[in-house]
């Protein structure tokens, strides 16, 4: 068989904003393809490159002829990816889709169409397997454990399980060109003129996350637990990376203190001087300093923080387990240790003119660190999302859920509302440690930067454009009742 794995090329300039600064490789799809039983053609079309993704991908089934196509999908990428399917269902009539991802493992119901041939839910190597195995046998796709086949009896909502991580390939990168993705990459003692948008390899050493944090879907698809792969096999692999910056996208990449150490000696032993990019919550850095140190000495550059709000009463709403002088004080550790902080916040859409100065009075009196600001909204398969449902304001919300795109009625007029938080961006951009402490940049680098921060906050500003327009001037205040 024929194998066309696709990633689809987001709509939203939001994301194509934040793709400027960060494009992280189709890791996922390396994972499916290593789970192919040999004998298969496989390929990787990422139309995150293409800036006519429909015609690339087009073409691409007219040279490739595909027997089967899988398609990946976040949410707000879920309504074109059924649009691929579709398509590819037009252009080869006899071709067979599988969805997968993050939305087809909580809302697989979302693609019950006659274009899908079947849903992948959660881990997608052993059933892909499985549905390579079968359709090669023409046989049908019933009965495979976390496949639902569109129009099926079998029950939607039980959560999937996951596999045992020592049963996982390693992904097959030789599918893309390493030099096509990339991370900005801060420091907080970075070298002298050294690359600001390196080539950047995405490495997954564990998955799944015991904290509740009610906006976060990660605890309920992993029922609350933490799975580690085998330290050798991640050594291993990241070993055997053609890039020398490595970006770690586990949920929180140090909650299993044991496994990190392990890991950060195994690197050690073999020789291994890479750079990293990793997540941590604030109370695992206050909790195991020596093992940030640690990561330090082997190349740990950077940790992604949720700070998420500037009150502990936000905090303490969405059961985030930690509080503003907790976070305040992993900062100050981390950067003290050399550790360059990423500090992410989220803003609601009851946020007013006061809220929007509070943060901005909090951020701004931080010490540098790289900020990025999202909109707290819930992942579908979330308490909170399902009660959140009854007050969203567009049609479909799918199509805005790019956590960037506020889903229930703002506050302040819409318009109004993106002016702020683009305002927010921009000025947690200045606080990188970078610009803060004027590091010496690469001309062309800087270039580049500037050009992508202006197109990146350019789409903060407009994004209330992606709403019909009778939004656009809409919100409602909640304290004198106006609309």
């Amino acid at each position: 068989m024929r194998i066309l794995l696709v990633k689809p090329r987001a709509r939203l300039r939001t994301i194509l904003g934040l793709e400027r600064f960060q494009r992280l490789e189709p890791l996922e799809l390396g994972y499916v393809a290593a789970a192919v039983p040999p004998g298969h053609e496989v390929r990787v079309l990422d139309l995150r490159l293409s800036r006519r993704p429909e015609r690339r991908f087009a073409r691409t089934l007219r040279e490739f002829a595909p027997d089967l196509l899988g398609i990946t999908a976040y949410t707000h990428e879920a309504v074109d990816a059924l649009a691929l399917a579709r398509a590819g269902a037009r252009l080869l009539p006899r071709l067979r889709s599988v969805v997968g991802g993050h939305h087809a493992t909580v809302r697989p119901a979302d693609f019950d169409d006659e274009a899908v041939a079947a849903v992948v839910r959660g881990e997608g190597c052993g059933p892909m397997r499985a549905i390579v195995e079968r359709l090669s046998r023409r046989e049908p796709l019933d009965g495979i454990p976390h496949v639902w086949v569109p129009g099926g009896r079998a029950a939607l909502d039980e959560w999937p399980s996951y596999p045992d991580p020592a049963t996982l390939p390693v992904p097959r990168r030789d599918l893309w060109r390493a030099a096509d993705y990339h991370c900005v990459w801060t420091a907080e003692s970075p070298r002298p003129w050294q690359p600001l948008f390196p080539a950047t390899a995405s490495v997954r050493a564990s998955w799944g996350c015991r904290m509740r944090c009610t906006f976060c879907v990660v605890p309920f698809l992993s029922r609350g637990h933490h799975h580690a792969r085998p330290v050798a096999a991640v050594a291993d692999e990241i070993a055997a990376l053609e890039a020398n910056h490595v970006y770690f996208v586990d949920d929180e990449g140090f909650l299993d203190e044991e496994h990190a150490a392990a890991l950060a000696e195994a690197l050690a032993g073999r020789g291994v001087r890479k750079r990293y990019h990793s997540w941590a919550r604030a109370t695992t850095v206050l909790r195991s300093p020596e093992l940030f140190r640690r990561w330090r000495e082997v190349g740990l550059d950077t940790v992604f923080v949720g700070f998420e709000f500037s009150s502990d009463e936000e905090l303490k709403a969405v059961q985030k387990g930690a509080t503003v002088a907790a976070n305040e004080r992993a900062l100050d550790r981390l950067r003290a240790m050399g550790i360059a902080v990423h500090a992410g916040f989220m803003v609601r859409a009851e946020y007013g003119e006061e809220e929007f100065d509070r943060l901005r009075s909090y951020v701004d009196a931080l010490p540098p660190a790289e900020c990025s600001f999202t909109v707290c909204t819930p992942s579908p398969g979330t308490e909170d999302h399902e009660r959140m449902e009854g007050d969203f304001w567009v049609d479909d919300p799918r199509a805005l859920h790019d956590c960037m795109h506020p889903l229930t009625p703002t506050r302040l007029p819409l318009r109004r509302f993106a002016a702020r938080y683009a305002e927010q961006v921009a000025a947690g951009i200045a606080r990188t440690p970078l610009r803060a402490e004027r590091h010496p940049i690469r001309p062309p680098d800087l270039a580049r930067a500037l050009w992508a921060e202006r197109r990146y906050v350019t789409s903060y500003r407009e994004l209330y454009r992606d709403y019909p327009r009778a939004l656009w001037n809409a919100g409602a205040d909640r304290e004198t009742g106006a609309a």
